[in-house]
């Protein structure tokens, strides 16, 4: 009889409490550690944050749904990992011995290294969904007195694709309310060329963006580092390729959305051998730490090294399908080191993403991830905003359900056709 813990309850931690309960025997228990009893789809936000949807649309209750399930729940958050002693200091005082851990707690949202950057100070995010609510409020009192918009993603961030699929959807917003044409847009992103997205293009996502960007009036500013937020007035450093300061921009803005660098949380961050010096989960090719090989890692909060050196710092995503082979691999091994056997798995890292415009969307497939790749497929159109909204409302379902099927393995077979992706090796 083994005990595991789950630490975080996002996308990662969820379908990871549903696929180990369908691996492990009757006798093994599971136990999810979360500060947040609710889940939030993430990938709604943007909408959230024009009043497209309630926060209430997109959360669940997860104390009914794992009880269902057969999965222990404990609402507390965690402080700190004690790997050596197998064991999770909580909030509240107490504590969790495991026999196996799965860290799934996505990241620290690291508004605090730009001076004047974050919901508490002068620009908005989408990463949580109490932010969206914060820069929908925003948004309604902006467009009493439109001006200036800055959109975009700051130096470290390392998830691309909601900064764009927020600046568009703005545009579709302020179209419908009649008053575009009094507001001047600019995207300021820390990806050398348009449509990087971290993962130095996906088919012709370069072009595809771009022409987005001219047809909807959007300017951009690339290789940008912004230097310091004040109320109104946004400092950018322009560089270029060698590092140098091309160019400071003085850009005014009477609304700003820009997503921030992530790094670990603090209840891992600098635990030796568990981490790496930005405090992601340092993993082996089965998900496993190094160090701890009963201490497993999936999701965003995991180190992965960046595509190739950049002028501007640029992290790597982790999109949905990539976590759930994470999860997928991770499951697997821990039900075979139950058995005493050695782990074989390996999450297959492709990446599928829909980003919705609005009115209209790209989409993309890397697999895997990292070029050269097997498939390397991009396109846009109206039916990425329709298979958005789709894939909504059948995730959604599927986890109050606690089905533990493959969500993003169903996405790409039924939305995109394009042949069936291995989660797993």
């Amino acid at each position: 009889m083994a005990h595991i813990v789950v630490l975080g309850a996002g996308l990662g931690g969820v379908i990871m409490a549903y696929e180990l309960k369908d691996q492990l025997g009757p006798g093994d228990r599971i136990t999810v550690i979360t500060k947040e009893p609710k889940y939030h789809f993430v990938p709604s936000n943007p909408w959230v944050a024009v009043n497209w949807r309630g926060r209430e649309a997109i959360e669940i209750d997860l104390a009914p749904v794992f009880g269902r399930r057969g999965i222990e729940l404990k609402a507390v958050a965690a402080t700190k990992v004690d790997p050596a002693q197998n064991r999770v200091a909580l909030a509240d005082g107490s504590s969790v011995d495991y026999d196996y851990l799965i860290i799934a707690t996505g990241p620290d949202l690291a508004f605090d290294e730009i001076p004047g950057f974050g919901p508490q100070a002068h620009t908005q995010s989408i990463c949580h969904v109490d932010h969206a609510e914060k820069a929908a409020e925003a948004f309604e009192t902006f467009c009493a007195n439109p001006g200036p918009i800055i959109t975009g993603a700051a130096q470290g961030a390392s998830c691309y694709g909601p900064a764009y699929e927020y600046t568009f959807i703005l545009d579709t917003e302020l179209r419908r309310r009649k008053i575009r044409d009094r507001v001047p847009m600019t995207f300021v992103t820390a990806e050398p060329y348009i449509g990087h997205l971290g993962l130095d293009g996906v088919g012709d996502t370069k072009t595809l963006l771009e022409s987005e960007l001219r047809q909807h009036h959007i300017k951009w500013i690339c290789n940008a580092r912004v230097k310091d937020v004040a109320p109104g007035q946004m400092t950018i450093e322009e560089v270029n390729d060698d590092g140098t300061v091309k160019q400071t921009h003085e850009a005014p803005f009477g609304f700003s959305m820009l997503l921030p660098a992530f790094r670990g949380v603090a209840a891992v961050r600098d635990v030796p051998g568990l981490v790496n010096p930005r405090g992601f989960v340092l993993i082996d090719k089965h998900q496993a730490n190094p160090t701890y090989p009963n201490v497993y890692s999936v999701g965003v909060c995991v180190a992965i090294p960046p595509m190739g050196k950049t002028a501007v710092p640029c992290g790597v995503p982790k999109t949905g399908f990539m976590i759930e082979s994470m999860v997928t691999a991770t499951a697997k091994n821990i039900a075979l080191a139950l058995k005493g056997e050695p782990p074989r798995h390996q999450a297959t890292w492709n990446a599928v993403c829909l980003a919705d415009f609005g009115d209209s969307g790209v989409a993309f497939v890397a697999q895997p991830q990292i070029p050269p790749r097997n498939v390397n497929w991009s396109s846009s159109g109206k039916w990425v905003h329709a298979a958005k909204i789709g894939f909504e409302k059948y995730f959604l379902h599927k986890l109050r359900r606690g089905a533990s099927e493959p969500f993003y393995e169903k996405l790409a077979l039924d939305m995109l056709g394009i042949g069936k992706l291995k989660r797993t090796t």
